[in-house]
């Protein structure tokens, strides 16, 4: 194979040296290899792309009316705040359901009782330590998030890397809160994640699409959006969907809506909006998938108040 150096590069690409130096130690130059303090880069290597260019994507079917979703939310936020007893039989539910859930959903085979009792600190015969860290990590998880939104913070590639981290915790230490360092496929799907070398301008690009160009879009349009392009990256080695679900309910809470919990069994036709978002960039059918999903939610919600 016939290399350039980081100068050969750096006329090639019209970059700075300094600054493939940078992109060859965070792994987004594909094959560059250091020997010593100087890098070999493949004459036939890609020129990377400025995470700072292009930002605006063109994204198809966001159009929604979501009338009928703020009027439900305004009849709920007449009732905030909502007593003690019911916020922690809401928060109580919440947190049994959506960790049941989101985790069968990745094939976690604790049943829905089952889930409650191990979140209760009791040990379930027959299943296996892993299923029981992904339940307990997963309660973890949304407290953490809780506590973020709480805390009026943004979201960040640190906040997300921690919001993985205790979903793998103890389960995968070596990967837990870290990006893949391998390429990956994901079976029954038709999307292809990118390759491991561009996660790291990927995942800067996602946080500054979200900051700066998705704030035009309605809540529920942008937690859309955060999940299908988070999980279209497909950024760690495992746990990619849970996080996303988490990141998803992340932006609908911190925007006063009610979380929403994507059921098992509707897995099937979660997984094909999904891929069809990640192939054609229509997120309508997806989006409509979560609408739905708010809707019931909030209906659920003025059921008991």
């Amino acid at each position: 194979m016939r290399y350039m150096s980081i100068t050969e590069a750096s006329k090639k690409w019209q970059i700075s040296d300094r600054r493939i130096r940078v992109l060859c130690s965070e792994g987004r130059i594909e094959g560059a290899v250091k020997f010593g303090r100087n890098w070999s880069i493949p004459y036939e290597a890609v020129k990377p792309t400025d995470a700072r260019i292009n930002l605006k994507k063109s994204y198809k079917g966001v159009a929604y009316d979501f009338s009928k979703i703020d009027e439900m939310k305004k009849k709920i936020d007449e009732y905030r705040p909502f007593s003690k007893r019911l916020a922690d039989s809401l928060h109580e539910k919440l947190v049994i359901e959506w960790t049941y859930n989101s985790n069968a959903i990745e094939g976690n085979t604790l049943t829905l009782s089952e889930t409650k009792v191990v979140l209760e600190g009791i040990t379930i015969g027959g299943k296996s330590v892993v299923e029981h860290l992904e339940a307990i990590n997963h309660r973890d998880a949304i407290v953490f998030l809780e506590e973020l939104i709480g805390n009026n913070e943004s979201l960040s590639e640190w906040n997300i890397k921690n919001i993985h981290g205790l979903i793998l915790k103890e389960i995968d230490n070596q990967n837990a809160g870290k990006y893949r360092i391998e390429n990956v496929v994901i079976g029954g799907a038709t999307h292809i994640p990118p390759k491991h070398y561009e996660i790291d301008f990927l995942m800067q690009k996602l946080i500054m699409e979200y900051k700066e160009v998705w704030q035009s879009f309605h809540p529920v349009v942008r937690a859309t959006l955060l999940h299908g392009e988070f999980v279209k990256i497909h950024p760690f080695i495992d746990g990619n969907g849970r996080t996303s679900r988490l990141l998803l309910n992340f932006e609908l809470m911190k925007n006063g809506y009610t979380p929403i919990i994507i059921k098992k069994e509707n897995r099937a036709q979660y997984y094909e909006v999904l891929d069809h978002a990640h192939t054609t960039m229509d997120y309508h059918p997806f989006l409509e998938f979560v609408a739905k999903l708010v809707i019931e939610s909030e209906q659920l919600w003025l059921s008991l108040l």
